[in-house]
């Protein structure tokens, strides 16, 4: 069975994946329509801080034991790994994607909010080993994506467009890197760039909207899972694409899934629209 790290094992998506793997195990054991989608992973690595507690103790927080041992050491993290899934902070992406260069293991990013130092590292990486960045690995949110850039070119540029995003109150990043890279599909299909046209701040007397800009409000409250809403407004109407997630195991499936694809890929830098054949972004 091929085996998949998880980098930032003690946080709620490392958790999270661990719940889809074993997810997989149960539906194998008793078939059922689900187990013809298995990804055929197993758990072979776990990663967390040095600083945590859970250091040397087993991977699954509770219920049954993995038999994987936690570890602070990325590269010991890797050691059987064929592919490995970071889910833990910024900070950490660009040492971790360095550790996987150096096994040669395909690396699955799903963790956001990294500067453009870091992201320079994963396209390097990429140039040697298969690199799939996933701001959000919802199939979902994948389709809502592949039709945005559709939505942005028939609309074209009469339309003012609003990006809104919510998520639970302990996320580190806002905007949130599902707004942001909603953001910059549909600026680069319009041929500019998000740096250009993006709004981050109103406050106070700010005069009338910018023409193609692109502005983005951000709602940071109680459980909330993930929620994403584009809106294209003219005068007299309004188109709204929205996601809204319910569940957070829908990414720790689509991390699993999409972390399985990569498993034998060439090297180069993936998204998930090549996980699920939407063509080019």
């Amino acid at each position: 069975m091929p085996g998949l790290a998880v980098f930032g094992i003690t946080g709620r998506m490392g958790q999270a994946l661990l719940r889809a793997l074993r997810e997989e195990e149960a539906a194998g054991l008793v078939p059922t329509p689900s187990a013809a989608r298995s990804s055929g992973l197993g758990l072979s690595g776990a990663l967390a801080s040095p600083a945590s507690e859970r250091v040397g103790r087993d991977a699954a927080l509770e219920g049954v034991p993995t038999g994987i041992l936690v570890t602070a050491d990325p590269h010991a993290a890797l050691d059987g790994a064929a592919v490995a899934a970071e889910f833990s902070v910024p900070q950490c992406v660009g040492r971790h994607a360095g550790a996987c260069l150096d096994r040669r293991v395909p690396l699955l990013v799903g963790t956001t909010g990294f500067d453009g130092e870091t992201r320079a590292r994963l396209v390097e990486a990429a140039r040697a080993i298969p690199v799939l960045i996933a701001p959000n690995t919802s199939v979902g949110v994948a389709v809502l994506a592949h039709c945005l850039e559709a939505a942005t070119v028939a609309l074209g540029e009469g339309f003012d467009v609003e990006i809104s995003e919510a998520h639970h109150r302990s996320k580190r990043d806002a905007p949130s890197g599902t707004a942001l890279a909603l953001g910059r599909i549909v600026a680069q299909a319009r041929g500019r760039s998000l740096e250009e046209v993006a709004v981050f701040d109103r406050h106070g007397t700010m005069g009338p909207r910018a023409e193609g800009s692109i502005g983005f409000a951000v709602v940071r409250a109680g459980d909330i899972v993930g929620e994403h809403t584009v809106a294209f407004a003219s005068a007299g109407e309004r188109l709204e694409l929205t996601h809204r997630a319910t569940d957070r195991m829908l990414f720790a499936r689509g991390a699993v899934r999409a972390a399985a694809w990569l498993v034998g890929r060439p090297p180069g830098l993936y998204g998930m629209h090549d996980v699920l054949g939407l063509g080019a972004k």
